[in-house]
């Protein structure tokens, strides 16, 4: 650990600098307990969650580890509905529709509610007291950060590019995420409609250099090795996604775990499927529904009720072409294995 990075993780307890990202849909209490008893962070996901749903998935961390791990919050402008380009866009799927007997929903719901407007999540938060909570696609309130800190929470946040790493250290956030392209699951851009998609070794650089906080390289990230390259570059620690989504303790379904561990894996970015740009394993829908030409897709999270009753009716007929299996560009390099286990060799590939 470098300098600038030892009060953070000293402050936490944590005894190796190694996140296990919070995959919301694919994390679980026993995935974040497994790398949080190893000596890393775990984390879970409580975006697309809700406030029951969050309890109890923070009780069920806390009842299988005494360390600290990481809560993550969406922190998303909330959606504009639109239902003239709702419509439009499930007419355009609605060929897929039926090809597996089903029919588009009638409407369209905007399914998670932001941080930034849920007093309630905020409330469950500083009751529960975790040790770290950390956000993603923007900021919450100054009022909601401040109320987080005074109950003794350390604050984590995503960062695409400089600009949104220096909101973050005025907004009196302790360490920045820094995301880079090649990372799997939703881009943490502010903005949408606005991505550099900076690489992981480049943007990692550049907010150790342009900032004060401690950095935490992210995406592409999948070995010992890996980690090596981001300490060497600066950062105060990695956090590592897509390496643990192979490992049994994930919510990861067997057809998931067949496309990640693929000799052939490939991943692209899309926003066909929420709404917002998201990488993971290339498939029909982000080929088809994202064909040149598409209507515009409605606002995140409205388009992704679209996209799992989608999902949910080529299932029923045993096909996962329309599933979101959010991975990073180093896929190929998964390993099926235990969580802990996966850490051992991880920090054994790091000597």
């Amino acid at each position: 650990m470098n300098g600038r990075s030892a009060p953070l993780w000293s402050r936490l307890g944590v005894d190796h600098p190694i996140i296990q990202a919070p995959m919301a849909g694919t994390s679980t209490p026993a995935l974040a307990a497994a790398v949080s008893n190893a000596g890393g962070l775990g984390s879970i996901a409580i975006g697309a969650a809700s406030v029951e749903q969050a309890h109890d998935m923070l009780q069920a961390t806390r009842a299988l580890t005494q360390r600290p791990f990481n809560v993550n919050v969406f922190c998303h402008r909330p959606a504009q509905a639109d239902a003239a380009r709702e419509a439009a866009w499930l007419a355009h799927l609605q060929p897929r529709f039926a090809e597996f007997g089903a029919h588009p929903p009638p409407r369209l719901h905007e399914i998670y509610r932001s941080f930034v407007t849920d007093a309630a999540m905020r409330d469950l938060l500083l009751a529960e007291r975790p040790a770290v909570v950390s956000f993603h696609f923007g900021l919450p309130p100054a009022a909601s950060i401040a109320a987080l800190q005074r109950a003794g929470i350390v604050l984590l946040a995503t960062a695409t590019r400089p600009g949104e790493a220096r909101a973050a250290e005025d907004a009196g956030i302790d360490a920045i995420v820094a995301q880079g392209a090649e990372a799997g699951g939703h881009r943490g851009v502010f903005d949408p409609a606005d991505d550099p998609r900076i690489g992981t070794l480049a943007l990692t650089r550049l907010l150790t250099a342009q900032t004060s906080l401690p950095v935490i390289a992210a995406g592409g990230i999948m070995d010992g090795a890996g980690i090596r390259a981001a300490l060497a570059l600066g950062a105060a620690g990695v956090q590592l996604g897509t390496a643990f989504v192979a490992c049994p303790e994930s919510a990861a379904d067997a057809a998931y775990r067949r496309a990640l561990l693929a000799a052939d894996v490939e991943t692209a970015i899309t926003s066909v499927i929420s709404g917002r740009p998201a990488r993971g394993i290339v498939n029909r829908f982000m080929r088809e529904a994202g064909a040149t030409g598409h209507p515009p897709v409605p606002d995140y999270p409205i388009a992704y009720d679209a996209g799992k009753a989608l999902h949910a009716a080529a299932r029923a007929r045993g096909n996962a072409q329309f599933a979101a299996q959010w991975a990073g560009q180093g896929a190929a390099l998964a390993r099926a294995m235990p969580a802990a286990a996966l850490f051992a060799a991880l920090l054994a590939e790091m000597q």
